[in-house]
């Protein structure tokens, strides 16, 4: 079902409720007025015939039969002989009656109103006592006949009501149209976009309601195109990367090939294997960065994991690395800390392109030093910082701000490095609710700092 025709059906049951609502209130509300009115009415008649008997302007006839005579101010038409009247003695006798009246008494003769039937038909009375003659004048009205006053006051409303409800109908689905005319103008322009347009949407609507749902709209448009550029980037730079060294590889197999030096088709040889150690470690943190930015976890996070432990065996697996260059690992960890909920794969991930980085970044015969510790503590949980500490050339407050940028190169980059890893690491980080920061070293190389939120026990 359309918005349009949803929003019109509602406002038409509304509408239908209310009136329906109006029309019982209407019907309730004329019956009590239209009673009270004519209960006044007969209150007035009866007092009217009362003083027109003591002024002798109604003569009660001693001789046989009751007098006759009629009601004065009567209603003519549809409502003529409206109101009937009996004059009847303390003693019990009919001396007087209004022309129609029936000859049974309307009232057991009790003085004020009082209900009663005659010959099957409902009656409204009022008796007044006339004591200095003698007399109870009773002034009575058929209820059927009341009925059928607020029947035809309700009618006389329901009728044109009726009629222009299918109008009013009419006018809500066109006002409902005009006012959903800017959001379909906006689905028009979106039709009509083609799948690579992810400009703003503009002007900005005048209604209210629908400013939200173009700004949402103009940011998911702004979100896309950064992530598309950032793909595009990602592409060329990853081509570039693959590119230089898949070319090294094709010109040394050439040399080795058509070299007749055993020594020159070592040394071609040799350069092979160094640009496909360099292709796969582009390939695999490729594929990490990937992993990562794509929520893939790598492993369940069913069993909780040790921080150190993890670090250790990352230490581990980069000890030949770290072993070709010299280089001598200090650790200051816990022996028992804190259990971290999470993927194995992401902390793998965050821990060792920071430990790869300084290993590298590292001269010869330096000292690498490893440091975890617990720095806050709140009923939110704890925060543990690992620090790695080298002591290469360090970065320049430029080049650290800038670290973490995809392709990104210091100007102590390394022949084999990608200018991927810290992305990696950060992108891992943010996926662990944690943060990655570089600082420089009091005595020089760089700090890289990675603080991991542990929820408390329970959560």
């Amino acid at each position: 079902m359309s918005l349009r025709r949803r929003l019109a059906l509602i406002l038409i049951l509304a509408t239908g409720i209310v009136w329906v609502a109006a029309m019982v209130w209407i019907q309730t509300s004329t019956r009590a007025r239209v009673e009270q009115a004519l209960d006044a009415r007969l209150a007035e008649a009866a007092r009217m015939v009362s003083s027109l008997l003591s002024d002798r302007r109604i003569d009660l006839q001693s001789g046989e039969g009751p007098t006759a005579f009629e009601l004065p101010h009567q209603p003519s038409g549809e409502y003529d002989q409206h109101l009937f009247c009996q004059l009847w003695s303390l003693k019990g006798d009919l001396v007087g009656q209004s022309g129609a009246a029936p000859n049974t008494p309307l009232s057991p003769g009790a003085e004020g109103f009082s209900d009663s039937e005659i010959e099957g038909e409902h009656w409204r009375v009022y008796t007044a006592v006339n004591a200095e003659l003698g007399v109870r004048v009773m002034v009575g009205d058929r209820v059927i006949m009341r009925d059928r006053l607020v029947r035809d006051v309700v009618t006389g409303l329901a009728v044109p009501a009726l009629v222009i409800l299918p109008l009013l109908a009419g006018l809500i689905w066109v006002v409902v149209g005009r006012g959903l005319a800017p959001l379909t103008g906006i689905a028009g322009e979106l039709r009509r976009r083609k799948s690579d347009d992810l400009t703003p949407i503009g002007p900005a609507p005048r209604a209210t309601e629908l400013r939200p749902v173009v700004t949402a709209l103009n940011d998911l448009f702004d979100r896309v195109s950064r992530d598309r550029d950032r793909e595009r980037s990602f592409t060329t730079y990853a081509a570039h990367e693959l590119k230089t060294p898949l070319a090294g590889i094709s010109a040394q197999a050439q040399i080795a090939q058509r070299a007749s030096d055993p020594a020159m088709r070592e040394a071609a040889l040799a350069q092979i294997i160094g640009a496909v150690r360099r292709t796969d470690h582009v390939v695999r943190q490729l594929l990490d960065l990937a992993s990562v930015d794509g929520g893939a976890d790598g492993a369940d996070c069913d069993e909780p994991l040790e921080l150190a432990e993890v670090l250790r065996a990352v230490i581990a697996d980069l000890s030949p690395l770290a072993e070709a260059r010299g280089l001598q690992v200090e650790t200051d960890l816990p022996r028992h800390p804190a259990p971290l909920s999470a993927p194995r794969f992401l902390i793998w991930v965050a821990l060792r392109n920071p430990v790869e980085n300084a290993i590298l970044a590292s001269p010869k015969g330096a000292t690498l030093r490893f440091a975890l510790a617990q720095v806050a503590e709140s009923g939110q949980g704890t925060l543990w910082r690992l620090s790695i500490r080298d002591e290469g050339p360090g970065l320049t407050p430029e080049e650290r701000q800038r670290a973490t940028e995809r392709f990104f190169r210091g100007r102590a980059g390394w022949e084999s490095g990608s200018g991927l890893g810290l992305s990696i690491t950060a992108a891992a980080m943010a996926r662990l609710g944690g943060s990655f920061t570089l600082d420089g070293g009091t005595s020089g190389g760089t700090v890289a700092i990675l603080d991991f939120p542990v929820a408390p026990a329970g959560a």
